[in-house]
């Protein structure tokens, strides 16, 4: 019976997990397990063979990744049709943290409606023409709009369209800083951010937290030239300041003129956003509303407001030098979804699908195993001191779990080891609950 089948594993040399794999490969190769055979369960085999019950998870992962075998839930783990193996194993994810695909979902008919409606409309030859440095006027109003309903009031005269955040954070780093500008910034950063001040040869000086106390003593010790934060579930550790700790961080921004680069990539999708940093220092806030993280990454259009309407020139400049302009028919999108209402669906459907995900990871992690912000769609996994968190996003990723080592968002060299999750992404929900499962036989190992 394939349930009861048990590798041979006495000639094999190196890593028993390597060699459980190539087991079932060649097993499968030979006509020993068959398509839809069962292959037994975990702990069954681990107890057979007399080792660790995370060597035969890492074996099946493996399996898994090399397109042989796929999970079914609690029925086990299977030998995948003939036709699917021959096939290959699925494309790898990028590392990418992208919004869940949303089962039933309108994006796709929405911009396929609202594209069609745009190029049928007189004078629409005209948005695949380039477009004026920091955007058409409707356009940068409707980022002014954006703003407003944070509770940031903006003008559109101050409103500088961007292809995306990341054109958005080089083009503020080049307008306001120079090199040695000291940033200051979590122990923990989104790596675009970290690989721009690289750059541009700036200093980024490291808090253990992101508050006002830890930016005042960095302040009384150095000349601070700005402040980059993530303030709505930071990428990575998915933290998220509360207004009081906002208005006291912009207090001390104040006091010692810092500059605020505020990257509010998920802001947006509580169902009541809290008021940006900005709005509490308006004078020295550089705030940055993008759709890769609530609507979808195909976009590459964000909202930037500048303090003022010559910084916003200078901006749209910089922006302008490094990324001639977002995609014209895509930032059309976005205003018209914000002028009929679907903007707002949009981004309620991707807040869905997150909430039901993070239930998923609830339902099968220990509570004190990982920090998540209640509408976000990653996990900030801790853990222990002797565990290689290269290997174990390694295994994760092969049962289909995006997983990046906490070291790639360290400003600083780190001994604490941490993983980053991602609950999103074109991953289904069959394939999450698996990979939660194996998270889970690992944080137990």
């Amino acid at each position: 019976m394939p349930d009861s089948w048990v590798p041979d594993l006495t000639r094999s040399r190196g890593a028993k997990y390597v060699a459980i794999a190539e087991a079932i490969a060649s097993a499968v190769e030979t006509g020993e397990l068959r398509s839809g055979d069962r292959l037994p369960p975990q702990r069954d085999l681990a107890a057979r063979l007399g080792i660790d019950l995370t060597t035969v998870t890492k074996a099946y992962e493996q399996a898994r990744a090399r397109g042989l075998i796929g999970a079914r839930g609690r029925a086990g783990s299977f030998v995948l049709p003939q036709d699917a193996i021959a096939a290959g194993p699925p494309p790898r994810d990028t590392g990418m943290n992208m919004p869940p695909e949303v089962e039933g979902g309108t994006l796709l008919a929405t911009w396929e409606r609202t594209a069609s409606a745009l190029l049928r409309a007189p004078g629409a030859g005209g948005r695949l023409h380039y477009t004026p440095a920091g955007g058409r006027e409707a356009d940068r109003a409707a980022g002014a709009a954006i703003f407003g309903r944070m509770g940031l009031a903006s003008d559109a005269a101050q409103v500088v369209v961007t292809a995306g955040a990341q054109n958005a954070l080089h083009a503020i780093v080049g307008a306001t800083m120079e090199h040695g500008d000291v940033v200051a910034c979590g122990a923990h950063i989104y790596p675009g951010f970290r690989a721009i001040a690289k750059k541009a040869r700036l200093q980024l000086a490291p808090m253990p937290r992101v508050e006002a106390g830890a930016l005042e003593e960095l302040c009384g010790r150095q000349r601070v030239a700005a402040l980059y934060v993530v303030p709505t579930n930071d990428n990575p550790t998915a933290g998220t300041l509360d207004e009081e700790e906002r208005a006291a961080l912009a207090g001390v921004a104040r006091r010692y003129g810092v500059r605020i680069i505020e990257d509010d990539a998920y802001g947006q999708l509580p169902e009541k956003p809290l008021a940006p940093l900005s709005s509490f220092v308006p004078e020295l806030g550089w705030y940055i509303a993008s759709m890769s993280k609530t609507i979808s990454p195909a976009l590459r259009v964000a909202h930037v407001r500048a303090p003022s309407f010559p910084e916003a020139m200078a901006l749209a400049t910089e922006a302008h030098h490094s990324d001639s302009m977002p995609p014209p028919l895509n930032v059309a999108l976005v205003t018209r979804w914000l002028e009929d209402g679907s903007y707002d669906r949009l981004i309620a459907e991707t807040r869905a699908e997150a909430v039901v995900r993070l239930k998923m990871a609830e339902d099968v992690l220990p509570a004190e195993s990982y920090a998540a912000d209640p509408c976000g769609y990653h996990l900030w996994v801790p853990l222990k001191a002797n565990v290689d968190a290269g290997q174990a996003a390694a295994a994760l990723r092969a049962a289909g779990l995006t997983a990046i080592p906490g070291g790639h968002f360290a400003v600083e060299e780190t001994s604490a080891p941490a993983l980053r999750v991602s609950l999103g992404g074109a991953i289904g929900r069959a394939v999450l609950t698996a990979g939660l499962r194996a998270l889970k036989a690992m944080l137990a190992e």
